[in-house]
């Protein structure tokens, strides 16, 4: 039980039988299923990661945590945002970019964590860190940049497009995040994160056409990804039997003998929300069809009283909205500290409700 990082799945649109595809991106929870909220995906061929809230996030390495580019913020209760300070100091003196997405006044929120601070020596610091904090999910949306060698002074940027219910707010080649804002006594997102495709090679068709494989494939994903034409040459390292050391093979030779594009994973991550109907349709809307999805699970369904009140998911409210939106697999999270030892219960509703087993 408890954090689960998903190796792979079934392609239901495969050949003969489906196609065992290993997703480019790992997720897995940094505090499993009772400790704050705080999801790691990374992706496995490039050295970089998304960070889905900041509760305490020691437990992931300086090197994992120096890999985030994306940090997507629920609400800035203290369990979900305690871990700012901890990403500030680590990248501290590093040329680096961080991109926050929050809910109406997280930038506030962020300004007044960097104003407990004295940035009086900064400016002479070699590397500057420029933290970008977008808020998202109303039709204000606001974003404001945080540059650690003007001492973070706020300084107001443009902010992202497309205000609507369900919105994209990162797009880029190979995923794309959308959120949706809920209720929970205060503004609060959820997340949907989707790779746009797997893009897996054959190596024994790669040998065949003489060609080696290396880091020279991200650079072959990246020009299917952009659309790059099937003229476009790729130069790629020639086995050691070739006469010639590299190759510029057309991109539509590659793609057709040695390339197969399957769907990408849809990961949806939902926490502190009230199980109100206007949430549950927008829930199950991000969630459709989803691969896995993360959901809280604060109380027992028995305890639904104190889970409406406190504007929380039961277990049961969990495993029901995973299976409106036909997800595949469920893992719960985020349980109140009073199943301690007993969190059975929560797996056992879930499950009961979901219709199948939850991790």
């Amino acid at each position: 039980m408890g954090g689960h990082v998903l190796f792979g799945m079934q392609d239901p649109e495969g050949a003969e039988g489906g196609v065992f595809v290993r997703p480019d991106i790992l997720p897995r929870l940094v505090n499993g299923p009772t400790g704050d909220p705080a999801l790691y995906a990374e992706f496995k061929y490039e050295r970089r990661a998304l960070l889905f809230d900041l509760g305490d996030v020691h437990g992931l390495s300086a090197r994992s945590l120096l890999k985030v580019t994306h940090i997507f913020v629920s609400h800035t209760h203290v369990d979900h945002f305690i871990g700012f300070d901890h990403i500030l100091r680590l990248h501290l003196g590093r040329e680096k970019d961080l991109a926050l997405y929050g809910p109406p006044g997280l930038i506030g929120n962020v300004a007044g964590k960097l104003a407990g601070y004295s940035w009086n020596l900064v400016e002479k610091y070699p590397y500057d860190l420029r933290i970008r904090v977008y808020e998202v999910g109303s039709y204000a949306a606001r974003a404001a940049l945080f540059a650690c060698k003007s001492g973070f002074r706020r300084q107001e940027i443009a902010p992202v497009d497309d205000p609507s219910s369900v919105q994209v707010i990162v797009d880029e080649p190979s995923f794309r995040v959308r959120s949706v804002l809920l209720e929970h006594d205060i503004p609060c997102l959820c997340f949907s994160l989707e790779e746009k495709g797997h893009i897996n090679v054959d190596k024994v068709k790669l040998e065949g056409l003489g060609l080696r494989v290396g880091p020279w494939i991200q650079r072959l994903k990246d020009a299917v990804r952009n659309g790059r034409g099937d003229e476009t040459l790729i130069e790629a390292p020639a086995d050691e039997g070739q006469r010639e050391r590299t190759r510029a093979v057309p991109l539509g030779v590659l793609k057709n003998e040695v390339l197969r594009i399957t769907r990408g994973q849809k990961i949806v991550y939902v926490t502190d929300a009230a199980f109100t109907p206007e949430n549950r349709e927008k829930i199950i809307e991000l969630a459709r069809g989803a691969d896995i999805m993360y959901c809280e699970a604060a109380f027992s369904q028995r305890d639904e009283k104190r889970a409406l009140t406190r504007k929380h998911l039961t277990a049961y409210h969990a495993g029901y909205l995973a299976r409106s939106a036909l997800v595949d697999r469920l893992v719960i999270f985020h349980f109140s500290p009073q199943y301690h030892g007993t969190q059975e219960i929560l797996y056992e509703e879930a499950s009961r409700a979901f219709g199948k087993s939850v991790q």
